[in-house]
């Protein structure tokens, strides 16, 4: 898919909400999907992966820590945003992340459409689990996680290692709780 380098420069939210798993456990996260307005891509299939993800077995929640719910206005722990590339580097400075790469920055979870689009290197084809990481990582920031290092060649990465640069010699791995 071709995401152009900017769009319009402002986000609209997401409309309509996403409960969490029936019988899920835990504090209940409320959170926000942003999609920048004149994206080539369908807010309504990105809110959807956004909510999987985080409800995933292997995501933030596992074990019953957290259960997350999407909501279209109101108060919110963090909101993820879909951006340009342009935009990225606009809602990210002072981290200079040249038009490639994504961020937490405060409360919002800056995901590069581009990346989003089209992956990373260090996942090679399989789009849809750099898409799992991607979104795991930047909520990571916005729940409070900093980056984490590979803990030994072969070992699989922490989410929390930013696997778009490199995989500094671990295997690839989208969630936090893998097991």
């Amino acid at each position: 898919m071709r995401v152009p380098e900017s769009a319009a420069g402002s986000y609209a939210r997401v409309p309509g909400t996403a409960a969490p798993p029936a019988g899920a456990r835990g504090t209940l996260v409320r959170y926000g999907v942003e999609v920048e307005r004149g994206l080539p891509l369908d807010g309504a299939e990105f809110a959807a992966e956004v909510h999987r993800v985080l409800n995933d077995p292997r995501g933030w929640g596992h074990g019953g820590v957290m259960r997350f719910e999407r909501v279209a206005g109101g108060p919110v722990r963090f909101r993820v945003a879909l951006s340009s590339p342009a935009m990225t580097d606009r809602m990210c400075a002072p981290l200079v992340t040249g038009g490639e790469l994504s961020c937490g920055h405060g409360d919002r979870s800056v995901i590069n459409a581009r990346r989003y689009g089209e992956g990373a290197a260090s996942y090679g084809a399989d789009l849809a689990s750099y898409r799992e990481y991607l979104i795991g990582h930047e909520v990571g920031h916005a729940l409070g996680h900093g980056h984490a290092g590979c803990p030994g060649r072969g070992r699989r990465a922490p989410v929390m290692v930013q696997q778009s640069k490199s995989l500094y010699g671990c295997r690839a791995n989208p969630w936090p709780h893998p097991d």
